[in-house]
């Protein structure tokens, strides 16, 4: 392998140089944590995951690009080349496998939850495999049996037929502190029993996913994925999931899936194979501070919805495009990931009560919850040639248009004009042809007249917010005056 080129050491040179150390910065030196017992504790209920699939793999083509470095790495400790099934050979030399023999496909951690052989490691890890293998710290090796994976929470359970196992204890994830030390044992790059250790960079960090994630600076990489993330009472508070990287390897950003979020999904998994989640029917955006100020809602807090779908709960309910949902069954909803997670974990056919900040006031609503199925397509707004454009409103870029009666009853509005043309501050605002205004400074707008007079009332030295619909999605925009 070749060397590295850089080093860089830091050393403090004795030339006539003293000074004493603080008591305090002793106290913090003796403080650092020694992983050997937590490492002797948990280790053995850590796992290997190896997965096979047939044929997908078994063909031709280029190969992933390797440099050499990386691959003298593979060869030296022997482990199979990432897009090579032939393991140690070069893959820019490998040849085609016959369809029908089993080809590596990936490896993974995981870790015991039970005696009775229960294993949890990551979805993506088993996902698409037609075998899966599970390894003991002692060797033994067993074929597992995938009992179920959720993609949406990235968590999986499967089952081998052994006893007696060295199980994992589940920690508090609500004591988990932000700068405490972590630890973690898995298999990057195949290279099991691999034990990291880091700090808690973050809690509940929301990337998009329906769980909020912890982050960490712990060493996370590619085979790292389903092992635990353990606390220095020896308790697992989350699965190692992600990493942020842009080149493939770890960066100082690693990201873990709760253990809280992941054992009930685990619950769910053993009882039914699959998880079943509550929805009530919307496509819901973030609350922007400008949006929030401008309508009256103060801070930047809940979920704005920017469509609901047609005979779902949430119409049936009386929510409507627009309404920013502030809380639900009397949880606040700080964040629009906030909502489909509280939703989610409710059961189907359960009633529950959600506020809603509509027009400068809140209001109360009833929703049935019912099972998640997968979005429906949306729709587009087609303009109808009756309507007659009306002048332009040249003070902000706009022209405007009463809606046809064919086009109210396919947007399901009693009002609201659609743009005609749009130019100078609006355009700037983001407001497009074929757009409809439902709302101007939280009046709705009735007619093209009505938003006109609206319009001629507001003041053009500040700012004004329309409820703006595109397709089947609502937002509000902010419209500047032009200076």
């Amino acid at each position: 392998m070749k060397r590295m080129t850089h080093l860089f050491v830091a050393t403090a040179l004795s030339v006539g140089l003293s000074w004493s150390v603080p008591a305090s910065s002793q106290a913090q030196t003796q403080a650092l944590p020694d992983f050997t017992e937590l490492v002797d504790k948990v280790g053995p209920a850590v796992v290997n995951i190896r997965t096979t699939e047939r044929g997908r793999t078994a063909r031709g083509g280029a190969a992933p690009e390797i440099d050499e470095d990386m691959l003298e790495f593979f060869r030296r400790f022997g482990l199979p080349i990432p897009g090579n099934p032939g393991g140690g050979r070069d893959p820019r030399r490998a040849v085609p496998q016959a369809e029908s023999e089993p080809q590596p496909r990936g490896v993974g951690s995981g870790f015991v939850l039970s005696a009775d052989g229960f294993v949890m490691t990551n979805a993506h890890v088993v996902e698409g495999a037609d075998e899966v293998f599970v390894t003991l710290t002692d060797k033994r090796e067993f074929k597992a049996r995938v009992v179920g994976a959720d993609k949406r929470s990235d968590v999986a359970l499967v089952k081998i037929d052994a006893t007696g196992l060295t199980s994992v204890r589940i920690g508090d994830v609500n004591r988990l502190k932000v700068g405490e030390w972590v630890m973690a044992i898995g298999s990057p790059f195949g290279l099991e029993n691999t034990v990291t250790a880091g700090i808690v960079s973050a809690k509940a960090r929301d990337t998009g996913d329906l769980v909020p994630l912890i982050q960490t600076d712990v060493a996370i990489n590619p085979g790292n994925s389903g092992g635990p993330l353990i606390n220095l009472r020896g308790e697992v508070v989350g699965i190692n999931s992600q990493i942020y990287s842009r080149s493939g390897g770890f960066m100082g950003i690693s990201f873990a899936i709760p253990i809280d979020e992941a054992s009930r999904v685990a619950e769910q998994l053993r009882a039914n194979g699959r998880v079943i989640r509550g929805r009530i029917g919307v496509q819901i955006e973030q609350v922007s501070k400008e949006v929030a100020e401008s309508i009256g809602l103060g801070k930047p807090f809940g979920a704005m919805v920017g469509s609901v779908e047609a005979g779902g709960p949430a119409e049936k309910a009386g929510i409507e495009p627009g309404d920013i949902i502030t809380k639900f069954e009397g949880r606040t909803i700080e964040k629009m990931g906030d909502l489909p997670r509280i939703v989610g974990a409710i059961k189907p056919g359960q009633k529950a009560t959600v506020q809603v900040f509509r027009r400068g006031s809140y209001r109360d609503l009833s929703v049935t919850v019912v099972e998640f199925e997968a979005d429906r397509p949306r729709k587009t707004n087609e303009k109808d040639p009756k309507a007659a454009p009306a002048p332009v409103v040249s003070s902000w870029g706009l022209s405007v248009a009463d809606l046809g009666d064919a086009q109210r009853r396919e947007l399901k509005v009693k009002g609201g004009v659609r743009v005609e043309a749009v130019e100078g501050a609006a355009a700037r605002a983001g407001l497009r042809e074929g757009d409809v205004i439902l709302a101007l400074e939280n009046v709705e707008v009735t007619s093209a007249k009505q938003f006109e007079a609206v319009l001629a009332k507001a003041d053009k030295n500040k700012p004004v917010n329309v409820l703006v619909r595109r397709g089947d999605r609502v937002s509000y925009l902010i419209i500047r005056p032009s200076r």
